[in-house]
């Protein structure tokens, strides 16, 4: 530790490493100040309305929209690797029923890993290929483990759906409606990738120890699941139950602000604005509250939104609607339960985390800052028989 007495100046500790920029990323734009993300530079809102999740996965892992031949090859690839292998499949089998959803996609992805004998190729193509079979993979795990702790028997992927399409039908046994595979196509699209984020940063660190990006994934996995970051969604929605509905909405936002409780899906570490994919997942959440039948859980998340942008506590602080805000009723319609939810968030997000590897291998660096040490200076080890 520095003298007390001494003049040196202390180093400055960035706390959250925000503000810190680590790396360069041609993957995404987020412009806090006024609400705008894109991909390679194409903006979220074209995005969500117009491409499906499969076209953004090529933009993300080639760098270019595709042609419709080379969506066709990429769609061939990602529906050969829905089937899961037997070992993988019956490591999913052999978990507690118990268990968050997101835990049986980490089990799973470390299974693919030890069954891959090119686990550690980290050439440019066989980390891309790995890529589109964890990006394939893993929404037939969250779907098949979703079905075995309710006693229902995985189904086999329909190679003739696309991913919305087919990660629904397995979930549920059946096919669901356009309006429901549109609105999960748009929230795979809204998700699939975010510049910097916490996951992001633990795959990115994880790879930059030259290790493999089954464990990059697994890595981001676990950093997703935390309620500060994807398991953020899980929280919102168990929020909403608790209010219970529109009329309640009121009573709970003072209560809150009363106890210092946090209203959950209010607030964003970058943005200081609404967030730009929060009118794309509105929309298909009204959608949904018409076709189901029940706009329950729509209208309160709006009529908290009203009450929260006329507040001046929320508007001082610059909190308005996140992602979660309308994911959490558009995941929950679409058949959810809760703890599925971060579960859901990740199989988006592997895009954007295995385009963010390979660019971390472009031009690797180790990922190992500094801390500042604060413990004792020096002490003298005291045999055990003679301490205290």
């Amino acid at each position: 530790m520095a003298d007390p007495g001494s003049t040196t100046t202390a180093p400055e500790i960035n706390r959250g490493l925000a503000g810190l920029i680590v790396a360069e990323t041609r993957l995404s734009m987020v412009d806090g100040t006024n609400g705008r993300l894109n991909y390679l530079g194409y903006s979220i809102a074209d995005l969500a309305q117009h491409a499906q999740f499969e076209e953004v996965l090529y933009l993300l892992w080639y760098g270019e929209l595709p042609t419709r031949s080379e969506l066709d090859e990429l769609n061939g690839k990602l529906t050969g690797a829905r089937k899961l292998s037997t070992s993988v499949m019956n490591v999913i089998k052999a978990l507690p029923k118990s268990g968050d959803p997101i835990d049986a996609i980490r089990a799973g992805v470390t299974a693919m890993a030890m069954e891959d004998p090119t686990c550690h190729d980290l050439s440019h193509d066989a980390v891309r290929e790995k890529s589109i079979r964890l990006a394939g993979a893993m929404p037939t795990m969250l779907a098949a483990y979703s079905r075995l702790r309710k006693d229902e028997q995985p189904l086999d992927p329909d190679p003739s759906l696309n991913t919305a399409a087919d990660f629904l039908r397995m979930v549920h046994g059946k096919r669901q409606s356009k309006t429901f595979e549109d609105a999960m196509n748009a929230y795979l699209v809204c998700v699939c990738e975010h510049s910097m984020n916490a996951s992001t940063f633990s795959a990115r660190v994880t790879i930059s120890t030259i290790s493999d990006i089954y464990a990059a994934i697994s890595t981001a996995l676990g950093t997703l699941k935390g309620d500060a970051h994807g398991g953020a969604n899980q929280k919102s929605m168990e929020m909403l139950l608790e209010i219970g509905s529109p009329d309640n909405a009121d009573n709970y936002v003072e209560e809150s602000l009363r106890t210092h409780r946090r209203i959950m899906g209010l607030g964003h570490r970058i943005y200081k604005t609404r967030d730009p994919r929060v009118n794309q997942l509105m929309g298909h959440s009204a959608k949904l509250a018409e076709e189901t039948g029940n706009a329950t859980w729509h209208n309160l998340a709006q009529r908290l939104e009203e009450i929260t942008a006329t507040n001046q506590f929320f508007l001082d602080r610059k909190l308005f609607p996140n992602v979660e805000f309308y994911s959490a009723p558009l995941l929950y319609m679409l058949g959810m339960t809760t703890d599925m939810m971060p579960g859901a968030f990740a199989i988006s997000r592997v895009g954007g985390w295995s385009a963010q590897v390979l660019e971390q291998l472009e031009d690797n660096h180790l990922i190992r800052p500094s801390a500042l040490y604060t413990g004792p200076e020096s002490q003298t080890y005291v045999p055990i028989d003679q301490r205290g």
